[in-house]
């Protein structure tokens, strides 16, 4: 399971970085680049998986 949480944070961390990477319009060509919610939301996304990620392996460490 733990694996899995670690897969989940690590794929919220690279959408995470392409929609920051949209949002502020430095990947272009999608109806999402240059919108500057898209720069939000990816950092919220980003986030989101870096705390998934260190949450996952400091329980993990804790059990063992």
């Amino acid at each position: 399971m733990s694996m899995l949480r670690n897969a989940v944070g690590a794929v919220l961390l690279i959408i995470g970085a392409v929609w920051i990477l949209q949002g502020a319009n430095v990947l272009t060509g999608s109806a999402m680049s240059g919108r500057g919610q898209w720069l939000v939301v990816g950092i919220l996304v980003v986030i989101a998986g870096a705390v998934l990620l260190w949450w996952n392996n400091r329980m993990r460490r804790s059990l063992h």
